[in-house]
């Protein structure tokens, strides 16, 4: 069974459906290349699958250790470069709740991220700045 399916649908637009659950997303290019960035463009999706995934790993991680990390979030900016235009650096800012995570929590926190499979698919050319906020840090 395939993992998706793109139907492009006229103005810059795709339509991605999961084949699994039937999960829509659409995406838009962005305004700095003649769309409407009215949707996540295809750039924007590849950075914001960087931190999902970092997220689930570190949610796995966190499973297996007996610890949670509900309720972090994560703020990403991608920067694109031109010449050729491809995504030049991506910017995540985890945010945990307000838990003290011991020492070790906080080690298995950031191998967990650094392992995850986006991390490790994306080009090493691309600058990867990943910054974790612990409370009370």
């Amino acid at each position: 069974m395939s993992t998706s399916s793109v139907i492009y649908t006229g103005n810059l637009r795709t339509e991605c459906t999961h084949s699994k659950s039937g999960e829509i997303i659409v995406t838009d290019a962005p305004p700095d290349n003649q769309g409407l960035g009215m949707y996540f463009s295809p750039t924007d999706m590849a950075a914001t699958s960087l931190a999902s995934c970092m997220l689930t790993i570190i949610g796995i991680s966190a499973r297996t250790h007996n610890f949670s990390i509900d309720s972090t979030h994560a703020e990403v900016t991608k920067i694109m470069y031109s010449e050729p235009r491809r995504i030049g650096e991506i910017h995540i800012i985890f945010r945990f709740p307000d838990i003290e995570y011991s020492p070790k929590q906080k080690t298995i926190i950031r191998r967990s991220a650094e392992s995850c499979p986006v991390m490790m698919s994306l080009h090493p050319d691309i600058i990867k700045k990943i910054e974790f906020r612990f409370y009370g840090e």
